[in-house]
């Protein structure tokens, strides 16, 4: 366990992180957790508790759910650390895409019955953006962020755009478009050499500009939102920067949903500031996988099961 002068940062999943059976053991072995879980099922207007820990798959798996179900877990995640340990406090927080929320009610910028009504309506949007505008998204492994882009402007023409949609680690990069220029970069990325190129099980093109229209939508919801400035320092998906305010982070979340993740850039930034141990608050360890791809140095540490907090009693 690190020592007291170890800098610490938080760090929050997105899509992509959620599985049946979130937060259920966490919710039987605490009560505030269990009461984090009630608090969104009733603020929500159905069980979403139910739904995580039942499924079935296609139904977590839903963005309008998946985003709520993860923000339910890792606010959840993050009540259970701050009881059981308020020694271990964040230098920085960090959230993968709408990880960023979780982010923001860790930093004190947004209540927790708000983040659940701006995630819940970003899924309905970005929902929405997928039936209307068809895409899909591509992980792409073993090739280079430049080398990424210049297929990207290769592969596109005014109708069909394709970009990289989230920089997650240095040899890792999800690609984001329409069916066909998506194709179309596949087919040249194996073409030069990647080691792996997967289609994605999703239906939308998220951090992609076939966002556009559900971007214009949210950005009333973010404007209307009572955001506050933050308590603690958080790292923007769309900058790798830090976000000082209320109105940097407005700024940030009103560009999200056709911008890059920039992930690979945000966690190199809070090591450049001295963070060498980072947890990863919420469901499962996908965060912590990245991590080490980008400073095997760095400590990675999952909270998101009641064993997790095992480990960390009595250090």
């Amino acid at each position: 366990m690190p020592t007291p002068k170890t800098k610490y940062a938080f760090l929050f999943p997105g899509q992509g992180s959620q599985s049946v059976g979130m937060g259920k053991s966490l919710a039987q072995s605490f009560q505030i957790a269990k009461d984090t879980f009630d608090q969104a099922d009733e603020e929500l207007g159905f069980s979403i508790s139910k739904l995580a820990w039942e499924g079935p798959d296609e139904n977590i798996d839903d963005t309008i759910n998946t985003q709520p179900a993860l923000l339910t877990h890792s606010t959840a995640a993050l009540r259970v650390l701050n009881s059981m340990r308020p020694d271990i406090q964040p230098h920085f927080v960090a959230g993968h895409s709408m990880g960023e929320f979780s982010a923001l009610i860790s930093a004190g910028s947004l209540h927790y019955s708000d983040a659940l009504y701006l995630v819940r309506t970003r899924g309905k949007l970005m929902k929405a953006a997928g039936e209307t505008s068809p895409g899909g998204m591509a992980a792409i492994l073993g090739l280079d962020i430049d080398t990424l882009e210049q297929i990207c402007l290769d592969s596109s023409s005014k109708s069909d755009i394709v970009q990289v949609a989230n920089d997650n680690c240095p040899g890792q990069v999800v690609l984001s478009g329409s069916d066909h220029a998506l194709e179309r970069a596949m087919h040249l990325a194996t073409e030069a050499g990647a080691r792996k190129v997967v289609r994605l099980k999703v239906s939308i093109a998220a951090h992609s500009t076939l966002m556009n229209q559900a971007q214009s939508e949210f950005n009333l919801a973010v404007l209307e939102a009572p955001i506050n400035d933050p308590s603690i320092p958080i790292i923007g998906n769309v900058s790798a920067e830090l976000l000082d305010d209320s109105h940097q982070i407005r700024l940030d979340l009103q560009e999200q949903l056709h911008s890059r993740v920039r992930w690979t850039e945000s966690i190199q930034f809070m090591l450049s500031r001295g963070v060498t141990t980072f947890f990863e608050i919420g469901s499962g360890s996908v965060l912590t996988g990245l991590l080490r791809r980008i400073d095997r140095k760095a400590i990675g540490i999952p909270l998101g099961a009641p064993e997790d907090y095992e480990k960390l009693s009595g250090k």
